[in-house]
């Protein structure tokens, strides 16, 4: 029955996004698109509290502790601040791929042609209500706004682009707007835009799936992320007053904590702190709520609402970020969800409603659109929380939390003590002690 479902859902996905296909395209409609097809390349000059530019650059599947061995990977973390407790928020690729750019998961546990409905907004909402340009660069996508499934090499055939490596175009609230979907692009408009100094101040950045590690290892990923980096970070444009996050879509052994190696680099970095690390406790999600709080811009209303803030930003911004627990745990999963195949999670036909209230870690409050299209529903999960938790699934719910009282910690590893399956908050040195349940709680008192 689900399988009908499912073929019915993308039978209409289809109708309402004609350009969109489950399947690779032939070579001719593609070289017929692409003819006709021209890039959106949007600028703007909005300042930020710690950067003006901010851009993310993901590899695929690789565990922490191999990243971390890796020569490359090493001299990268020397150009900027190693995040040392930063972790994917499931498996396998696309859901986090999707959690980067919506702030949820929405159960997804796979990598199917999934799209998310109109009505579900994302970190493109939120740049544009303030102008701030955005874009993305998916490596051998062959034109702008390209929705097929994947594209593979046209010389040996093997695997390319990939649709799923791609957060925004699973997005019918970006796809289906014409302007917002050429701003979709592959890397070579990504030269272009540097050359013509026309980039974006927030950009997506997908190698494709040899260059990734996805279809090779770490070992030839980092040689190219440091060769394509390095003439980058020498390049005055490029640099100037911009973040870049390089990290991992999950690790790549799913009994492990899903800890990814994620490194912030750039001319935002101060020099004292090239070199140094972050021991703060960060997630996807933290790189919505960062962009949020670096601009003044509102939350989306779901885990980005909660999530911490890189402390570039938040040590700028008076925000106290949380200290995570990371016993109890579970970041292999995910909860129900309509986008679930039943795999990592189980399916539930019922899309989740986000806050539409509540100040969030930005301090922004929620995205106007959002608190009028779920205007007097009740939030499906506590998003004011820094992880992912759901009290129906038990999940995540024996997590313990503690939050520095004031707003002056400069090192990346607070002291503190934090203790396991408290019933209640309790003030430890100077920091608030709660499990999940009383996250929502102690987030209105702020």
């Amino acid at each position: 029955m689900k399988a009908v479902i499912a073929t019915v859902l993308a039978a209409a996905t289809l109708v309402r996004a004609q350009v969109a296909t489950t399947s690779e395209p032939s070579v001719s409609d593609i070289n017929k698109a692409a003819a006709t097809t021209l890039p959106e390349s949007p600028t703007s000059n909005v300042q930020g509290v710690a950067f003006s530019r901010f851009y993310q650059v993901w590899l695929e599947n690789i565990d922490y502790e191999d990243a971390a061995a890796d020569s490359n990977m090493q001299w990268l973390a020397s150009q900027g601040i190693l995040l040392t407790n930063f972790y994917a928020l499931t498996h396998p690729s696309e859901p986090n791929y999707c959690a980067a750019a919506g702030g949820d998961t929405f159960g997804m546990d796979n990598d199917n042609f999934n799209q998310i409905p109109a009505n579900v907004s994302t970190v493109a909402d939120l740049l544009d209500t303030k102008g701030i340009s955005w874009s993305e660069y998916q490596e051998h996508s062959p034109y702008p706004g390209f929705q097929g499934f994947n594209y593979s090499n046209q010389k040996t055939f093997a695997n390319d682009y990939v649709r799923k490596h791609n957060p925004l175009v699973l997005y019918d609230s970006v796809v289906q707007n014409e302007t917002r979907a050429r701003q979709i692009k592959n890397f070579t408009e990504f030269e272009h835009d540097l050359s013509d100094k026309k980039l974006p101040q927030w950009a997506f950045i997908t190698p494709n799936m040899t260059n990734d590690a996805h279809d090779t290892n770490i070992t030839f990923a980092a040689k190219w992320e440091r060769s394509w980096m390095s003439s980058l970070l020498k390049n005055d444009y490029f640099m100037n007053d911009s973040l870049i996050l390089l990290t991992f879509d999950e690790d790549k052994t799913y009994s492990k904590t899903n800890r990814i190696f994620s490194v912030l680099v750039g001319g935002a970095i101060p020099d004292n702190l090239k070199g140094t690390k972050d021991d703060t406790f960060y997630t996807h999600y933290s790189s919505i709520a960062s962009v949020s709080a670096n601009w003044g811009l509102p939350s989306l209303g779901r885990w980005d609402c909660g999530a911490n803030i890189f402390e570039i930003v938040s040590n700028k911004t008076g925000y106290a970020n949380y200290d995570v627990n990371i016993t109890n745990l579970r970041l292999n999963e995910t909860y129900p969800g309509p986008e679930s195949a039943g795999e990592l999670s189980k399916y539930s036909p019922t899309w989740p409603v986000p806050l539409t209230d509540g100040k969030c870690s930005a301090g922004n409050g929620i995205l106007d659109i959002v608190k009028k299209t779920y205007s007097g529903k009740t939030a499906t999960y506590n998003y004011t929380s820094p992880y992912p938790w759901d009290a129906k699934a038990d999940y995540n719910t024996k997590v313990t939390i503690t939050r520095k009282l004031n707003s002056t910690r400069t090192s990346s590893s607070a002291a503190g003590t934090s203790t396991t399956g408290a019933a209640a908050a309790v003030n430890v040195s100077g920091f608030t002690v709660v499990t999940g349940a009383l996250v929502a709680l102690f987030a209105s008192l702020l």
